[in-house]
This record gives structure tokens, C-alpha cells and sequence, in this order.
């Protein structure tokens, strides 16, 4: 092999380097733009909202199917929600049904204390020798 061969296949070999080298930073440049919080952020968002659409097509086909079954469910949600409230105004209304502006009636004395129960004792049982 001549000194000429050798230097065209030192220069190819440099051509390839820097080809390849030229696809490695673009690689990189890729992954780093597939890589960046605000294209993450954007892909979990997107993919989100998808989803959210698909639980939101679904509930209503849901309802549709059934809306009394979904009316009693939301009824019974809306209940457990607002049970507070409902039983203080339940009890004002039964409050201002017996009152009738009559004298109060003195509150019942509290029931007399218990006595302690005595600690119960425990039946022992004895080894057969």
C-alpha cells in the first residue's frame, strides 16, 4: 500500500468520524427535546385531558343507560354531603313544632352513676400430673 492510499483511507475514515459524529449530537439534540420538563409537561397534560374526556364520555353514557340509578346516586351523595345541615334544620323544625311559646319544661336529672363492675376472676385450671 502506497503513502497515497493511505492517506485517501485517513481521510475517508475522518470523513466517516465526522459523519458519525454529526449524528450523535443531532441524536442528542433529539432526546434533549424529547427530554425538556415543558414537552414532558405537555405530553402528561395532553394525555390527561384525553383521558378525562374518555371517564367524562363514559359517565354520561353511563347515565343515560341508567339515570335513575344515577339521579338516586347523586341524591344520596348530595345527602351525605349536606347531612349537617339537614339534621340541624330537622331538629329546628321539630324545636319550633313543640315549643307552642310554652313554658319549658325542666330538663330531666341526669341518671344516677353506675357502680363499677368487681374485675372477674379467672378460672384457673389445673394440670393433670
Amino acid at each position: 500500500m502506497t503513502r497515497l492510499d493511505r492517506d485517501i483511507r485517513l481521510v475517508e475514515a475522518e470523513g466517516e468520524v465526522a459523519r458519525s459524529r454529526e449524528q450523535v449530537v443531532e441524536t442528542l439534540h433529539e432526546l434533549a427535546d424529547l427530554l425538556a420538563p415543558k414537552k414532558i409537561a405537555k405530553n402528561v397534560w395532553e394525555s390527561a385531558k384525553v383521558k378525562g374526556a374518555d371517564m367524562a364520555e363514559d359517565a354520561v353514557d353511563a347515565v343515560k343507560r341508567r339515570p335513575v340509578a344515577a339521579t338516586g346516586l347523586v341524591a344520596a351523595i348530595t345527602m351525605f354531603l349536606a347531612r349537617e345541615p339537614i339534621k340541624n334544620g330537622i331538629v329546628n323544625l321539630y324545636d319550633a313544632m313543640t315549643s307552642d311559646d310554652e313554658e319549658e319544661e325542666a330538663p330531666a336529672p341526669p341518671p344516677p352513676p353506675r357502680k363499677p363492675r368487681a374485675p372477674r376472676r379467672r378460672k384457673t385450671v389445673e394440670k393433670k400430673a
